[in-house]
């Protein structure tokens, strides 16, 4: 199953030109499975998403993308947001209460234009360590940035995922991530993530997917 774990879209990101319809059309045009919704502010309503995705034969995940002090976040499993969860040690209180997954979202962004870290000290960063799951292929970030969270993620044991961070339908699909299952509900999608049984991908565009392995 072919997921793009990280997308944006004009019902809960502001900084999103990319409408639902569009979305669904553009991801089924790609041979994409599946999408996770990481909204900014709000998650889709329930019942309309369910809707949407039954109309386009596409699965269609409730998530959010939150801001925390310690860094960018994707939030599965909880209902919406928050007060408090920009505080990266209450959310993950939260999120356990709640059986959910955190996934660190483009954690080395910005790092190769500042003194970069080590491996050692890359991995020991605080919102690496919060997390379930690094992301290792982010469609916004320099192979520079994504070969530093794909070896943090080796090192750490991690799988890693990969998204397009799609505000348009423009590089949507350009990296993703494939489960050996299928899913429908965001729940069978943590259970999944916490067996390990996924990989991040390149080459859907291309017509070439294949295991992500950085350039790096």
């Amino acid at each position: 199953m072919i997921v793009d774990l990280h997308v944006h879209t004009t019902l809960g990101s502001p900084d999103s030109g990319l409408t639902p319809q569009n979305l669904v059309a553009e991801a089924k045009r790609l041979g994409l499975n599946g999408v996770i919704l990481t909204e900014h502010h709000h998650q889709w309503d329930r019942e309309k998403m369910l809707a949407l995705a039954r109309e386009h034969n596409i699965a269609l995940f409730p998530a959010l993308e939150v801001a925390t002090d310690l860094g960018h976040v994707a939030v599965l499993g909880l209902d919406g947001y928050i007060t408090g969860i920009y505080r990266a040690e209450t959310l993950r209180r939260l999120v356990d209460e709640n059986g959910g997954f955190i996934i660190a979202l483009h954690p080395f962004r910005w790092f190769p234009t500042n003194p970069q870290p080590s491996l050692s000290q890359a991995a020991a960063l605080p919102l690496v360590q919060l997390c379930d799951e690094i992301e290792v292929a982010n469609g916004g970030c320099t192979t520079v940035e994504n070969a530093l969270a794909y070896r943090v993620a080796m090192s750490l044991g991690r799988r890693g995922v990969g998204g397009s961070d799609a505000h348009s339908v423009q590089g949507l699909g350009c990296y993703t991530t494939v489960f050996e299952r299928e899913m429908e509900t965001i729940q069978g999608l943590i259970s999944e993530l916490r067996a390990g049984r996924y990989y991040p991908a390149q080459g859907l565009l291309q017509g070439r997917l294949a295991p992500f392995v950085p350039a790096q």
